[in-house]
């Protein structure tokens, strides 16, 4: 049975829980990830930052102001709302991405079953795990593609 240690993502990027939006918009725009685990300044998991977390906080300080439930932006949006779009955008990139992260984290321990953890994110509709050593350090992630690549070698 293949383990967790066999099909993560190994090193994992991660960012900070005080660096900001700005930040970790580059990096998930650089790496081309959807998200990626919040490390305290200890080292230690606190939190996953996704692409959701932070459009979910864009609607919330009128940032992008006229989506729809998906997180597009309508193409019907007023020209008008640009200054206010640009304004909030510039303020995005001074919010600390442990104020936006998801807190609430699930994680697995490197010898964790594939199945066990395939489970998990199905039950539990999370797009990504961090993968923990026995002392709680972070080592990797597993993505839903890397189970579906798990699938595809079997």
């Amino acid at each position: 049975m293949q383990k967790a240690k066999d099909i993560m993502s190994s090193p994992p990027i991660s960012i900070c829980e005080d660096q900001t939006l700005q930040e970790v918009i580059k990096l998930l725009a650089e790496h081309h990830f959807s998200g990626v685990p919040v490390l305290s300044g200890t080292g230690k998991i606190v939190g996953i930052i996704s692409d959701a977390d932070i459009i979910r906080y864009s609607e919330k300080v009128k940032v992008v102001p006229n989506t729809n439930l998906s997180g597009w932006i309508s193409p019907y949006a007023d020209v008008s709302t640009l200054a206010t779009m640009r304004k909030g955008i510039e303020s995005l990139h001074h919010t600390r991405v442990g104020d936006v992260m998801t807190k609430k984290i699930h994680v697995v321990n490197e010898e964790a079953e594939v199945s066990d953890i395939a489970r998990l994110m199905n039950r539990r509709n999370i797009n990504r795990v961090p993968v923990v050593n026995s002392d709680n350090e972070l080592v990797g992630i597993i993505t839903r593609a890397d189970m579906v690549q798990c699938m595809a070698q079997m």
